[in-house]
């Protein structure tokens, strides 16, 4: 048998895709509403772009209920992050373009997508391989260190591919260091609901920022938490001064998508807008989403257990600390090859392991052949 630990997408407990129940009954309802397949606007539909940055600020949010925040749709978070870099090297203050510092590790998309906007990538330090967890005196240090008026990629929650998050603390930390530098904040949203269970808890460090004052751009996409990964739904907005920069703001986006994709789908936005309008489907929503971390976090302590069981001694307790669909578990790229060759374990050389692909069904099988090959090629 072939386990396949490198996909980015959720999975049940059988290894099979798992259809959200409101995002079944959201479609159902739009088949028997009978709704048009007619153009969306080139900045969306309104509703879904409303409820999906109130999902994301949070209802008590000022600069949002004010106007504030200049938003539209965009195609999953990729689209978003790219009408991000557009902006960013069209619009800067001044016509300079500043350098875009992403975690070292990040995304693997993230560089590509910037540098493809014009933009030069440099990376500040995230990642402690000695401890498992966030390095927060080096990033502290390279954001401290980095130009004046530089951008910041940041990921809300459920950092990929490392699955380590600074703590509520440290996230004051590193807004009261990039306060003080004058840098932008681009936060990429994937997660929110999926990582902990609780939208809220989620985006913690998103409406942390934007009520210490910075004007973030925020790249938000609805695949992973609404199990939307074909419809390549999200959005994209800059909290803005007031309500009239926001339109102005708008204004400028809506030139940049018109040559880019002239108008985003119409069928993820519809299911989103349908359940957020609706009661009992927003309660259902949040109910998957807590099934869906329920599960991921079950799986991250049957493997820690199931560690222990196949023998091994080693400190495996970053597999728990770590959060969101990914486990940065410490494999070298020798021993991965090693899991592919020997076990047809398959996952990135990086020793990221997608947690969704591990079910109970499997779980022994993947922590003996850990321990294994950690003991051909320690």
């Amino acid at each position: 048998s072939k386990l396949n630990l490198g996909v980015g997408a959720y999975r049940c407990d059988n290894g099979k895709p798992w259809i959200l129940p409101c995002v079944k009954a959201a479609s159902e309802n739009i088949v028997k509403n009978n709704l048009h397949n007619e153009y969306a606007p080139i900045a969306g539909f309104k509703t879904f772009v409303d409820r999906g940055l109130k999902l994301a600020y949070g209802d008590d949010c000022k600069i949002l209920n004010e106007g504030g925040v200049a938003g539209i749709q965009a195609l999953s978070g990729t689209g978003a992050l790219r009408i991000c870099g557009e902006f960013i090297n069209k619009y800067h203050p001044g016509g300079t373009k500043p350098d875009v510092y992403v975690p070292n590790p990040t995304w693997g998309n993230h560089i590509p997508i910037m540098e493809d906007s014009g933009l030069k990538v440099k990376k500040y330090r995230y990642y402690d391989s000695k401890t498992n967890g966030v390095d927060i005196n080096g990033m502290l240090k390279d954001i401290d260190d980095a130009p004046d008026g530089s951008v910041m990629l940041m990921h809300v929650c459920a950092h990929n591919p490392t699955g380590a998050d600074p703590t509520l603390a440290e996230w004051e930390d590193i807004s009261k260091v990039c306060k003080k530098k004058g840098h932008f904040i681009v936060m990429d949203s994937a997660y929110q609901g999926f990582a902990s269970g609780d939208p809220d808890v989620d985006a913690a460090s998103l409406r942390m920022f934007v009520e210490q004052g910075h004007q973030i751009a925020l790249c938000q996409s609805f695949a992973k938490n609404f199990g939307l990964y074909g419809h390549r739904v999200g959005t994209f907005s800059i909290v803005c001064d007031n309500a009239e920069e926001a339109r102005k703001v708008e204004s400028q986006l809506k030139i940049l998508v018109r040559p880019m994709y002239s108008n985003p789908p119409i069928q993820g936005a519809n299911i989103i807008n349908t359940i957020l309008e609706d009661e009992a489907l927003t309660k259902q929503w949040f109910d998957d989403v807590e099934t869906m971390a329920g599960r991921i976090i079950k799986m991250r302590q049957s493997l820690t257990d199931a560690l222990v069981k196949a023998g091994s001694t080693e400190d495996w307790g970053h597999i728990n600390k770590q959060i969101g669909m990914f486990c940065f578990s410490g494999l070298t790229p020798e021993q991965c090859d090693l899991l592919a060759s020997d076990h047809s374990v398959y996952l990135t050389r990086n020793g990221r392991i997608s947690m969704a692909g591990v079910t109970t069904g499997n779980v022994e099988y993947l922590a003996n052949a850990m321990v294994g090959v950690r003991k051909k090629a320690p």
